[in-house]
């Protein structure tokens, strides 16, 4: 499935709600603190790949044809972002102008899943990856020795390698303006950015909400085309906004907030010792004293989350939800939360969902509202959530533009560009052909402008 940009599609027409909702509510709570984002440690150690030796597997027979389209291939792997010494092409052309079949098969196969899995799962290291916890089940739709296998049978393996790459109209605004960077800084910039997209599924779904951190805006797919785009509130530095894709399977209006020990020993449990009163009047409830106390705050105008929460369930307690401090949202940098998204007319977007999404009348959901009471709308076919974190991204003229790395997370792909890149998922001979740091290539002349190589 093609996927279609959150930036250049079309909006669709705007939810039709009830005219006493269009306007969110006017309090504000300043310094509201939502859930704390649960901290997870990176993932440091890359995928093991699955191994087969040349005595177990059959390996493919390589015709000296297949065997130089899989070269040209990797000395035009730059326009893709990648690098083609990566993929040693000189042992590859010594091994086409050989006379060794086997040598050829096991230097070929090997290149090729090397390439392939770059080009399907990206080239970074888990450990540059910093706070990336999306997981990508392309490895399960798209087996590297399958296509292999069809590619060599169809004489496919350019158009093959090709289909690995993402399908999302801004991966080839991307690669577009890849061909167009002039300053090394720039193209790495760009190719940082190409590779996230890598990292994430092929296919997004048919529908779905993604938040762009540094960007600051959350958007609703459906369809292939953008239904909704809010302004975000996104976490500051110190708890920063992880990257995942839960499945959102509900969503919560008028929701109560169980604060985390980390806001409770901040003050409120200071408030509820010295001042219970007060405590109470801001709508918290609570159990137990000390280490053992639990503090709910009841739903309402002043309620930390709002008038609505996304269920979207994960280890690392990140949500969207409404915030009564509405204020932020005027900030042109949004990066104010304790980890959650804090979305902008949370009316809206919880109205969308519930109609959209859970089948519920535009009345029906005005009446919860309205109501104050908590009520969870399940979705028919729950869909997933991309807290995604891209720092390039179109700018709806034809080109890009650059957006501020909020959590500086762009040099430590950049610094994995000049070390061995992440091992191909499946290995089939003893040993894999070596992955070196990228310099120029000396297999044979490759055609002007077309390495990508800085």
């Amino acid at each position: 499935m093609v996927k279609t940009s959150p930036h250049f599609a079309r909006p669709a027409a705007a939810l039709l709600l009830p005219l006493t909702l269009l306007a969110a509510p006017a309090l504000a709570q300043p310094g509201v603190k939502e859930d704390s984002v649960v901290l997870q440690p990176d993932k440091v150690k890359d995928d093991a790949p699955v191994v087969e030796t040349a005595a177990e597997a059959n390996l493919p027979d390589w015709s000296k044809r297949n065997a130089e389209a899989l070269l040209t291939a990797i000395e035009r792997i730059g326009t893709e972002g990648l690098f083609a010494k990566d993929y040693n092409p000189d042992a590859l052309a010594a091994a086409i102008l050989g006379d060794d079949q086997t040598q050829l098969d096991r230097v070929a196969t090997d290149t090729f899943l090397l390439l392939a899995t770059h080009l399907r799962d990206g080239r970074t290291p888990n450990a540059a990856r910093k706070q990336w916890f999306m997981v990508d089940s392309d490895s399960n739709s798209e087996p590297l020795l399958a296509l292999l296998a069809t590619a060599l049978n169809a004489g496919s393996i350019t158009e093959t390698l090709a289909s690995l790459n993402p399908a999302h109209p801004d991966f080839a605004a991307l690669k577009a303006s890849l061909a167009k960077a002039k300053a090394p800084a720039d193209a790495n910039a760009i190719r940082v950015n190409m590779e996230r997209w890598r990292w994430m599924p092929r296919n997004l779904g048919e529908r779905y909400v993604v938040s762009n951190v540094p960007e600051y805006v959350t958007r609703v797919v459906h369809g292939g085309t953008v239904i909704a785009t809010h302004k975000a509130v996104v976490g500051k530095a110190s708890t920063p906004t992880p990257q995942l894709n839960p499945m959102a399977t509900g969503v919560i209006v008028n929701p109560t907030w169980t604060l985390p020990r980390s806001i409770i020993n901040e003050g409120i449990g200071a408030t509820i010792a010295n001042n219970p009163a007060r405590a109470r009047a801001q709508g918290y409830t609570w159990t137990g004293s000390g280490k053992t106390l639990s503090v709910v705050q009841k739903a309402g105008p002043g309620n930390a989350l709002g008038v609505m929460k996304l269920e979207m369930l994960n280890e690392h307690a990140i949500y969207l939800h409404d915030t009564p401090s509405k204020g932020a949202f005027a900030a042109a940098a949004r990066a104010f939360s304790h980890g959650c998204i804090r979305t902008e007319r949370a009316l809206h977007f919880s109205g969308l969902m519930a109609v959209m999404f859970a089948g519920r009348s535009p009345e029906e959901f005005g009446e919860v509202v309205a109501s104050g009471k908590t009520t969870r709308f399940g979705f028919d076919d729950p869909f997933p959530v991309y807290v995604a974190y891209w720092t390039i991204v179109p700018d709806g003229k034809g080109g890009v533009k650059k957006l501020a790395d909020i959590y500086g997370r762009d040099a430590p792909v950049v610094a994995s560009f000049a070390k061995p890149g992440r091992p191909t998922a499946t290995i089939v001979a003893p040993k894999a052909p070596p992955v070196v740091p990228t310099v120029t290539t000396t297999a044979r002349a490759t055609t002007p402008g077309t390495s990508g190589i800085y």
